[in-house]
């Protein structure tokens, strides 16, 4: 199987790289930053997604020929933030990244999609309905949440080709990204435990599920 997996330089993302990767498959992982160390096994793809067509050709050429059985996009960013404090500049930047980028690169991917490949949309317990909020993060929350919904459409439209889609709604893990949100706080959980549970449902989530946004929380944070 072939793979795709953003934001994997560090913590989530490489963590489930590499255990994909300790399953036999080929993987592609999508890095902002060149310095990233490389693991055995995985083809790096140095580049920042953007919802532009002609950045997202010169990706395409990146990958190499080809068609992929499944997508991990989980990179993100998070500012920590007042709702009224946050500036335009802050709140354009994380829905770039969150949202606008995620669904630019899967419209340009989808051709290269096989039957019963499956998508899956890194989201946020701040991005569910009814979950717990939290002051600072309005903005990320929003942007977690336009990409649960985006999940439920894409699986609706994309069923009848074999496409599955689904969003893991992540708790609190170790990583920079909870330090931002929650300063000082101990997650019960570490990158490598969720990177396996991704990279297990990766491989096998869509036979039981499609089009679901499903909380992955121990505690919130």
């Amino acid at each position: 199987m072939r793979y795709i997996v953003t934001g994997a330089s560090r913590g989530i993302g490489i963590e489930t790289a590499k255990k994909l990767v300790e399953a036999g498959h080929e993987v592609y992982a999508l890095t902002r930053q060149v310095n990233t160390v490389p693991v055995p096994g995985i083809k790096y793809v140095h580049f920042a997604l953007s919802s532009d067509s002609s950045n997202l050709d010169e990706l395409m050429e990146e990958l190499g020929e080809g068609n992929f059985d499944g997508v991990v996009l989980n990179a993100g960013i998070l500012i920590n933030q007042p709702f009224e404090n946050t500036k335009v500049e802050d709140i354009q930047e994380m829905f770039q990244v969150n949202v606008f980028a995620p669904m630019a690169f899967l419209k340009r991917l989808k051709p290269r999609l096989n039957p019963g490949a499956h998508i899956i949309n890194i989201g946020s317990m701040g991005g569910v309905q009814g979950s717990t909020k939290f002051p600072g993060l309005a903005w990320y929350s929003a942007s977690k949440g336009a990409i649960a919904i985006l999940t439920e459409c894409l699986a609706e439209e994309w069923k009848n080709e074999g496409v599955s889609v689904n969003c893991l709604a992540l708790g609190a893990v170790q990583t920079e990204m909870l330090q931002a949100a929650f300063p000082g706080y101990q997650a019960p959980l570490n990158p490598d435990q969720m990177g396996g549970f991704i990279a297990n449902f990766l491989q096998t989530g869509h036979q039981f599920f499609n089009g679901k946004i499903l909380p992955v929380s121990v505690s919130t944070p």
